[in-house]
């Protein structure tokens, strides 16, 4: 079954992270164990702090969901011994409607490609030089369902010699003369016996006997019976040549499972291949891909949690299907080909959501998973001061805080006390918990940091505004603002550069120079920062 990934926004929060788990841990507790958690960037050391805290490991870190060579419905053909046959290449090919087949060394790595193409040309040289070099007995035996009938012949390993059929032509002594011969024959002792005088390489003996005295006769000649007449005979003989020697192996062009279709379609284009073959992260080979597998590629899937806006979200998005929403801030720009299921309500979390819908399919959450949803509910929150929440966050952050066995109070010193350490650069603190937005044409950064100690934090003020005008630069935004959002004081610092003008209009700030103002009651983000610039801008 294919992974559908579960995944919160870029620079995740505690709410992302464990919105993502908690919700893949009910979809695979219902049954279908497909789903996987995923996050899109680092664990910020509040999320790390959380998931100490109930001892288990961060979602696996996922960078892009652009559809690569594994995500394609790709051909996966018997990988053939360069030993193997000519006859049994092209058996496997028409047996599985293919054209092209991947040739494998012993463990497993490429040798090279043969395709029809290839044993045709094989087929039309033969027959303009009926010289065979060096086919292995055990090789011919098999493909003309062939048996050894002299001793002497036991002792041969490789046959090799011009091939020729001997016909009844009155002229048998001129139709070969040396060693360096394989004779096609039928109901001929005489030919048989001339053969084998001249120790021929070996004689071939289609659809006949051979008289018990030939078989005594003193020779080094390998003689072979078999059930075919003989112009099939002398066809089937070319066919016994390894399909290593007739094989492509120069200026082969290979794909990674981990290649991107998007690259791959430009390296088929500019080639002429039938098939190409497919090699994992060992080089070994797992299949082949052929132009048709690129016209409708299978998309990875996706379900988004806490947030459904195309800019916070991952990259190779547009690729990807995505299933379901389940989020708690505004509707934004994400845009689907097929109706999906969303489910967004104006909660203070995400894992308010999920956790009801832990009840709606009755289901328990785990002790774990239950003190992991409580965590996130208080951070989103901001100890439930933040305008967002609702009397369900806080009815269902004590029902799992009951579950799990632990103190919300407990978990929000530990949540508020962890991003502000004295060891934390400010870019660090910046990135914990940064999305960008835009509005109304206007592109703007908002980080936030929530603490118990936002003084401490302005000590560093001056290199708070270094950074931001750093990042503004590098990603030519208008705004970039840092909300430090302290909980005793009930309030953020908000720390702006670009546009200051505006900002101070929109939050009724006095001194713009300062960069810098306290804004009483503003604890969100969502409800309160955004809509406010939205309603500036707008």
């Amino acid at each position: 079954m294919e992974t559908i990934y579960i995944t919160g926004h870029k620079n995740p929060d505690t709410d992302s992270i464990v919105s993502a788990m908690a919700y893949a841990a009910l979809k695979n507790a219902l049954g279908d164990r497909r789903y996987q958690a995923a996050r899109l960037g680092q664990i910020s050391d509040e999320t790390q702090a959380v998931l100490d805290r109930f001892g288990v490991k961060p979602p696996q870190l996922i960078n892009n969901l652009r559809t690569q060579v594994q995500d394609l419905a790709y051909d996966t053909p018997p990988v053939l011994s360069p030993a193997a046959t000519i006859s049994r290449a092209w058996q496997t090919m028409r047996d599985d409607h293919i054209r092209a087949l991947p040739i494998g060394n012993e463990d497993g790595t490429l040798y090279g490609m043969v395709s029809a193409g290839d044993i045709a040309t094989n087929d039309v040289a033969a027959v303009r030089d009926p010289y065979i070099a060096g086919v292995p007995v055990y090789n011919l035996l098999s493909v003309l369902e062939g048996r050894i009938l002299n001793k002497s012949g036991e002792m041969l390993d490789v046959i090799t010699g011009e091939v020729t059929i001997a016909l009844p032509t009155g002229r048998e002594n001129l139709i070969f003369s040396s060693r360096d011969s394989i004779v096609v024959c039928g109901d001929q002792p005489d030919m048989i016996r001339r053969a084998m005088e001249l120790n021929v390489n070996s004689v071939i003996v289609c659809q006949a006997e051979v008289d018990q005295q030939l078989l005594e006769m003193q020779t080094e000649t390998c003689i072979i019976s078999t059930p075919f007449d003989a112009y099939r005979t002398v066809r089937l003989i070319c066919n016994a040549l390894p399909i290593g020697g007739v094989c492509t192996r120069e200026n082969l062009v290979c794909f990674h499972l981990e290649d991107y279709i998007d690259d791959v379609r430009n390296t088929v284009l500019e080639s002429r291949f039938r098939a190409y073959p497919i090699l994992d992260e060992n080089e070994r080979v797992v299949g082949t891909l052929s132009r048709y597998h690129l016209l409708k590629p299978r998309r990875k899937q996706v379900i988004l949690v806490d947030h459904n806006e195309r800019s916070q979200s991952v990259t190779g998005l547009e690729q990807a299907e995505i299933l379901e929403i389940v989020d708690h801030h505004r509707l934004a720009d994400i845009e689907t080909k097929h109706p999906i299921y969303v489910r967004n309500e104006p909660v203070g979390s995400t894992a308010t959501i999920v956790a009801g819908m832990y009840q709606e399919k009755g289901l328990m959450p785990s002790e774990t998973m239950a003190g992991l949803m409580a965590a996130a509910i208080v951070s989103d929150t901001v100890m439930f001061k933040s305008p967002t929440c609702t009397q369900r966050d806080i009815d269902v952050a004590n029902r799992m805080a009951r579950i799990a066995n632990v103190s919300l109070e407990e978990l929000g010193r530990a949540i508020f006390s962890a991003t502000c350490g004295e060891d934390k650069t400010v870019q660090n603190m910046l990135d914990t918990d940064y999305k960008q937005f835009h509005i109304a044409g206007h592109n703007l950064a908002i980080s936030q940091i929530t603490c118990m100690d936002s003084e401490r934090l302005l000590k560093r003020k001056d290199e708070f505004l270094e950074a931001m005008r750093q990042i503004r630069q590098k990603e030519r935004l208008d705004t970039v603002l840092l909300m430090i959002t302290d909980v005793l004081l009930d309030g953020t610092q908000l720390l702006f550069v670009g546009d200051e003008n505006n900002i101070c209009q929109a939050f009724n700030i006095k001194n713009p120079r300062e960069n810098c103002a306290f804004l009483p009651k503003i604890l969100s983000r969502k409800k309160q920062i955004v809509p406010t610039l939205s309603a500036l801008w707008g």
